[in-house]
């Protein structure tokens, strides 16, 4: 039946080739909108990794849920051991120590609400990597004194590097304290909620700020993001969950799941129309193609062949088909990703972001069997209603098809 099959998908080349056609645009649109949404849930995760939350923090227990209004009483007082177990983990490429803060701003005519960060310039300079400086420089490890400001912080109160500006706010102890800094950089991360009250400043000057010696948070950063679960599972037993936390940047940004989960709705749409659309496209085919053949399949019947047998060979002229142009679509979705994504995408910023990116397309094994299996579906589940209504059809009916 297979070879029977076979000669009579090619017998009729130009509308095998109509059906081939509606197949492998299927196939390579799903691939490559697949792809473009899985190299944004990359690159969203990557911008959100590298410019505020890196791949895991340890903290004290309850610091996530409870801290951000008094991050003082979430202290790490001897973050060194600590440092140097999460050092032990293979998988970690470095550990890096913060402290939160909020208070206010002041340029000495008007004051402002932030949120800020005592950070180790050194090791986030490495880290990063997705803060973009738009004026000025990053922190350097000698500044004693300096301050980095998100571009709504610097634009909302009128600061350029160089400008002072004074940071007042509660010590651990709930005395007032307030200190004085030399902008030296205004920044652009991803996000402008973040950009309008974020401030950072070097660890030590931070721990003078808050009179404390401990940290909120030790930032581990890793060799490769996909190894983050294991070590969040790997840390978990090993630390002492009554004492510490350990978040990964997924549960650190509820707005990440929400975004994948959103896109993941749409792209579903997306593939259910094109499903629908080969599906149409396909069905056209096989009827006319069918039903121009109900003389052969009656001659057939006639011949002895039972009902069933010609609900499969129609059946299996589709499958071959949907194989054909599944295994077609693919090859020219992955080339076609390889050649778009050399030449990239300048895409703008998505809503409440500061930067534009570059888009790829991004393929992966899940992308392309799914393509490749809808591709197929699609094509065999076309051939159904059309099989089954030919091999009902009565064999003196069928064979009068001839004259």
């Amino acid at each position: 039946m297979l070879k029977l099959a076979l000669r009579n998908v090619f017998r009729h080349k130009l509308r095998t080739a109509m059906t081939l056609v509606a197949i492998v645009f299927g196939v390579v649109g799903l691939i490559l909108s697949g792809g473009f949404v899985q190299d944004m849930f990359h690159q969203l995760g990557e911008s959100i990794i590298h410019s505020q939350s890196g791949h895991l923090q340890v903290s004290r227990a309850g610091f996530q849920a409870h801290g951000t209004r008094s991050p003082e009483k979430f202290l790490i007082d001897q973050p060194a051991a600590l440092r140097q177990q999460l050092l032990a983990q293979p998988q970690v490429d470095d550990v890096m120590g913060r402290i939160n803060f909020s208070g206010l701003i002041s340029n000495g005519r008007s004051d402002w609400p932030i949120v800020g960060e005592g950070v180790e310039p050194d090791k986030e300079a490495r880290l990063g990597t997705h803060i973009h400086i738009v004026e000025g420089r990053r922190l350097a490890q000698g500044d004693s004194f300096g301050v980095i400001l998100g571009d709504g912080v610097a634009h909302t109160l009128k600061l350029h590097p160089g400008d002072r500006i004074t940071l007042l706010i509660n010590t651990a102890e709930g005395a007032l304290n307030s200190l004085e800094f030399e902008v030296v950089g205004i920044f652009q991360s991803f996000s402008k909620d973040y950009d309008a009250r974020a401030v950072r400043i070097p660890l030590g000057a931070a721990q003078e700020l808050l009179g404390t010696q401990g940290v909120n948070s030790l930032v581990v950063s890793l060799k490769r993001t996909e190894d983050t679960g294991l070590v969040a599972e790997v840390l978990g037993r090993q630390l002492d969950g009554k004492q510490f936390e350990v978040m990964t940047w997924e549960v650190l940004n509820d707005f990440y799941k929400s975004t994948v989960a959103l896109y993941e709705r749409q792209f579903g749409v997306l593939q259910f129309i094109i499903l629908v659309l080969v599906l149409l496209s396909v069905a056209n085919s096989v009827n006319m193609s069918v039903f121009e053949r109900v003389g052969e399949f009656g001659t057939m019947m006639a011949l002895g062949n039972r009902r069933h047998v010609v609900f499969r060979l129609v059946l299996a002229e589709n499958a071959l088909l949907g194989l054909c142009g599944a295994g077609l679509g693919a090859a020219l979705g992955v080339i076609l990703a390889l050649v778009i994504s050399a030449v990239g995408i300048p895409m703008p910023p998505p809503p409440n972001a500061n930067l534009g990116y570059t888009a790829h397309i991004l393929v992966v094994p899940p992308t392309l069997l799914l393509a490749f299996g809808i591709g197929v579906c699609a094509t065999f589940l076309a051939a159904l209603i059309p099989a089954w209504r030919v091999s009902r059809i009565p064999v003196v009916n069928a064979l009068m098809q001839n004259y």
